[in-house]
């Protein structure tokens, strides 16, 4: 453990000289260390080992830190702190939440540590009721609206009228079947989630038709997913290969 603090020690007093010296630049001692922690996070690829471990703690210890401080600059000074530094009779409301703020800092201290609980519950009392209203105007409210669809829209089957060459018809055809694929998914998907009847008969086949349009929505979901992940990669990796090693303009 001691080698190690030590050889760190050593590490950074070179670099300190290196860029007081004017050896290396700022930019590319940072292109460096990206590309350290990049290979670093990499490593996990064949096992887990300390040079990972290492990595993920300066991921989330920098992650946590630039968090703190934007939520102190951004949120705490501006909407708590300096509204109160100006003691106008309207402004003495936030000093409940400004007291509730000081109350989490009691979990500290064994003794008054269920003082923190008040802090706690005004917390997720109130963001509970903020996300529901968000959840409802900007989620259920909007979907509801977007499925007020007539079953077919005349515009496409007169473009699939127009439509000349084996594409145009194709993608026409697509176009007519839009509006009553998403009625049936809809209808279909609300009658698997009716318990209240036995799956059986007419209503378990449209239940398990339901079923279908759950695993596809869930497969395009994963899909994105994993397309969003994979142009992460495909960003570092150019990062090593351009920006870094130059073997690729």
């Amino acid at each position: 453990m001691r080698l190690r603090l030590a050889l760190t020690g050593v590490v950074v007093v070179l670099v300190v000289i290196a860029l007081a010296s004017g050896r290396i630049t700022s930019v590319t001692f940072g292109k460096w260390v990206a590309a350290l922690l990049t290979l670093s996070i990499f490593s996990f690829l064949y096992k887990d080992n300390p040079v990972y471990k290492m990595a993920e703690h300066v991921f989330i210890g920098i992650s946590a830190g630039y968090f703190v401080s934007l939520e102190y600059w951004n949120v705490f000074i501006p909407n708590l702190w300096s509204p109160l530094m100006e003691g106008t009779r309207e402004n003495m409301i936030l000093v409940v939440p400004f007291a509730l703020g000081l109350l989490l800092f009691s979990r500290f201290h064994p003794r008054v540590a269920w003082l923190s609980r008040w802090s706690m519950a005004a917390m997720i009392g109130s963001y509970a009721g903020l996300a529901i209203i968000g959840a409802l105007q900007g989620d259920l409210v909007a979907q509801i609206r977007a499925n007020m669809i007539p079953l077919y829209s005349p515009e496409s089957i007169v473009a699939l009228g127009n439509s000349q060459g084996a594409t145009e018809i194709f993608f026409g055809l697509l176009e007519v079947l839009r509006n009553p694929l998403i009625i049936i998914g809809l209808i279909a998907t609300l009658i698997y989630f009716f318990f209240s009847r036995e799956h059986k008969g007419g209503f378990g086949v449209v239940s398990r038709v339901g079923v279908w349009f759950l695993m596809i929505s869930f497969g395009a979901s994963f899909g994105y997913t994993v397309m969003s992940r994979v142009s992460l990669l495909i960003g570092r990796l150019h990062f090593l290969l351009s920006d870094w090693l130059g073997i690729i303009p």
